[in-house]
């Protein structure tokens, strides 16, 4: 039997390590199947948020706590910003806030790490992706030839879904339903290709391998992997590499973290491998507008376009809020990762408003209508003409 658990709305899902038991507002259920009404990640409509709030007088009362990690902190304290792009940051700095959380901003058109923003918690072992595993889970779908652009899956309760939509509202039942079809092996295969259990950086000392598993996890199976990232340990940086994939057409390139102005300059773009996604972006990409549009990302709505994935969970006690993103436009592209720890307001929507509000301040710097730089023009030179 398929165990999943319920989308999570702004915390009142909490998932659980120990005991292994999914809990909603504190109290195991009898049985961890999602009821259809909640069966997806979804939040009440809010504004964009235009500043990330200050530190409240007093911590919000969350369902499902205590947490162990707290929603507010100095994210800045410790990192290094040697070799990083300024602008970028500085923008980066001033729409995390008070948030416990990291930005981590790739340009996908090389994999220079133009910023990073807690490096303490980019360079971690990594956390539960949550819904952000999705965005594998459907192009190894779609590579398999599991769906078709025009196929629905009928789910009970809930009629017949699409790709757009479940992407766009992160149908926990349609990503269940679509890694049992795929089954553990290949499931495995396409996120190992991907990035998952692997170092994303090269060369850069700190970076950790995260975690894929070796089996299905007990924990509700593979049901609860193609549709929460169950027993997967990701960083902020294989998020930011794989999306910076889908931004650019299916190059994933080894990210590399400049440890001088120097070094930016000279940076030479590196391929770990080619993926074979081209024709399928047209596909996934819809769904990961509509997330911005008018699904669960609807607080990164900016003027221009963006494409990205929500994700919500909680792991050993820590609220995860993920935001996957990158301006999916003509000209200077971006991918911003954010993931928030902490209490309640450590949600994806959340972590989508605080990157909708990065991709704000750039627009209003013309940071994507500056001319590009001598390592953009290498890059291109080693795609064309392999």
């Amino acid at each position: 039997m398929l165990f999943l658990l319920a989308g999570t709305c702004l915390g009142t899902v909490a998932k659980r390590r120990k005991p292994r038991r999914a809990t909603i507002h504190g109290t195991p259920p009898a049985m961890a199947i999602v009821r259809p009404a909640v069966a997806t990640e979804h939040v009440t409509a809010g504004p964009v948020v235009a500043r990330a709030p200050s530190h409240p007088a007093a911590p919000p009362v969350v369902a499902g706590g205590p947490w162990t990690e707290p929603t507010f902190a100095d994210s800045t304290e410790g990192d290094n910003v040697d070799g990083e792009d300024l602008v970028i940051r500085r923008a980066a700095v001033e729409a995390l806030g008070s948030y416990n959380g990291s930005v981590v901003a790739v340009d996908p058109s090389t994999g220079r790490i133009l910023s990073i923003v807690n490096q303490r918690l980019a360079f971690s072992s990594g956390f539960q992706p949550c819904s952000t595993i999705k965005v594998s889970v459907a192009l190894a779908g779609l590579s398999e030839k599991v769906i078709q652009p025009e196929n629905k899956f009928h789910l009970p309760g809930l009629g017949r879904m699409d790709l757009t939509y479940a992407l766009a509202h992160s149908n926990n039942y349609y990503f269940a339903t679509l890694g049992e079809k795929l089954g553990f092996e290949k499931l495995s295969y396409y996120a190992r290709l991907f990035g998952y259990g692997e170092k994303a950086g090269l060369n850069i000392a700190r970076e950790q391998p995260g975690r894929f598993p070796s089996a299905p996890p007990r924990n509700g199976g593979v049901g609860m992997l193609s549709s929460f990232g169950e027993e997967i340990l990701q960083t902020p940086l294989q998020l930011a590499a794989l999306l910076s994939a889908v931004a650019n057409g299916g190059t994933l390139y080894y990210l590399q973290y400049p440890g001088s102005p120097a070094e930016a300059q000279s940076l030479i773009p590196r391929v770990k491998r080619r993926l074979d996604i081209a024709a399928l972006l047209p596909v996934v990409k819809p769904g990961m507008r509509g997330a911005v549009e008018f699904g669960t990302a609807r607080r990164a709505r900016e003027d221009g376009l963006i494409a990205g994935k929500t994700g919500t969970c909680s792991e050993n006690s820590t609220h995860l809020g993920w935001f996957g993103s990158f301006n999916d436009t003509d000209g200077r592209k971006l991918a911003i990762v954010v993931l928030l720890t902490g209490g309640r307001p450590a949600i994806g929507p959340m972590a989508a408003g605080i990157a909708g509000n990065i991709y704000r301040i750039l627009g209003e710097e013309n940071y994507f209508t500056r001319p590009v730089t001598s390592a953009t023009l290498i890059s291109r030179q080693i795609c064309c003409s392999e």
